[in-house]
């Protein structure tokens, strides 16, 4: 660690880094909180090799090689949405359901015990905001996975939804959120942070929960003892100053609850949608991104990179900038990016292709459950084309 933070001051030093540049570089290697306006110079003027630098020494700092993953499936009950998000491919309106889909209980109940004889450790429930799907609904649904098979943590449901669900039951955040974690919720992922501000979120996505509204709902989670992801939609209409208020928002809060665990910039996709005229951010840029959130979100300990979205070659990339998470196997059960136009299409990834990628960059693959805490470490497999029994714990 030492020759890194050496050679990150050597580079520092030399004559064509920006004085500007060399100060927000130094606060990096001082372990000192960057402003706002620290954030933005580094998207606007900072060279993409300086930031990956910074921000994998700050990675190695924190998981030293270490790259987690974990063994997970996700359900999407329904893709019928009241909501119209324009940069939304997934979602059909509520008007026009016969073009969707929507899953009973038993149908969803179907898939989890298709898991029974796999070790996965989390399923993860999110989809679109069906007026008919309501909390009871979901809290039946709970109640009956955890009744099949109580180990499974069950991370679900984005603010988006929660925020219908509760207003539609009448309930305050706090009480919705503590009969739902009573039900059997473990976590919340991070979807539907999109960009939180008005001026943009106004454009994109309008009609749904505000910034202030998603950031309760995650702060009564914590307050529950509950964890929680955070995410931003990256790459379309918004400015760089838009991507640092939004982050400096989830480390405000990440100040006063410490309950996310991870941060996961998701890539703007442009495929079918109402926003199929806004050019898709190219990997220079995601690498920046990625680099700059490490740097800036001090206090997240997690930062993911979602293999789907990205690609499982860009994914791979991502971890000499920062990422030391490249979420899990997944095993083709999101349509979510797909639909949107991502890199896979048919996201499956095995447990062996998943530790070989990460070694294949001379990274350490740790499986993890979704709180961190870990299964399996495969740094000392002999082989990278050794077949892992998918049946190990």
């Amino acid at each position: 660690m030492q020759d890194r933070e050496l050679i990150a001051r050597s580079f520092l030093s030399r004559q064509d880094i920006l004085p500007e540049i060399r100060i927000v570089g130094e606060k990096v290697l001082n372990k000192e909180r960057l402003t706002e306006e620290d954030g933005v110079l580094l998207f606007e003027k900072a060279s993409l090799p300086l930031v990956g630098m910074l921000a994998n020494l700050v990675r190695e700092r924190l998981h030293g090689d270490t790259t987690y993953f974990n063994r997970n499936f996700h359900i999407e009950p329904t893709n019928v949405c009241v909501f119209s998000c324009k940069f939304c491919s997934y979602s059909r309106l509520y008007a026009k359901k016969e073009e969707g889909w929507e899953l009973s209980i038993e149908q969803m109940m179907h898939i989890v015990r298709s898991y029974d004889d796999k070790p996965v450790t989390e399923v993860h429930i999110v989809g679109g905001v069906h007026p008919k799907m309501t909390m009871q609904f979901f809290m039946d649904l709970m109640r009956q996975i955890k009744a099949h098979r109580p180990d499974l943590h069950i991370k679900g449901y984005t603010p988006v939804e929660l925020d219908y669900m509760f207003r539609k039951a009448k309930l305050s955040p706090e009480e919705g959120m503590r009969l739902m974690h009573e039900a059997g919720l473990d976590s919340l992922p991070g979807g539907g942070a999109e960009i939180f501000h008005p001026e943009i979120r106004s454009q994109i996505c309008a009609d749904k929960v505000d910034a202030e509204g998603w950031l309760r709902i995650h702060e009564a989670a914590h307050n529950l003892g509950m964890h929680s992801n955070a995410t931003i939609l990256y790459g379309h209409i918004e400015k760089y100053w838009h991507r640092i208020d939004h982050m400096k928002r989830l480390r405000d809060l990440q100040d006063k609850t410490g309950g996310f665990n991870t941060f996961i910039p998701l890539k703007f996709r442009n495929h079918d949608n109402e926003m199929s005229n806004v050019p898709e951010s190219s990997v220079i840029e995601d690498m920046k991104m990625y680099a700059v959130a490490r740097l800036f979100m001090d206090n997240f300990p997690h930062l993911k990179a979602y293999w789907p979205m990205l690609g499982r070659q860009n994914a791979q990339l991502t971890l000499s900038f920062g990422v030391n998470d490249i979420d899990g196997t997944i095993d083709d059960t999101t349509k979510i990016y797909s639909m949107a136009g991502s890199e896979e299409q048919n996201p499956a990834m095995s447990t062996t292709e998943l530790v070989a990628l990460i070694k294949q960059v001379n990274r350490r693959p740790v499986e993890r459950n979704t709180l961190y805490n870990i299964i399996n470490d495969y740094s000392n497999i002999p082989s990278e084309t050794e077949a892992i029994p998918e049946g190990t714990n």
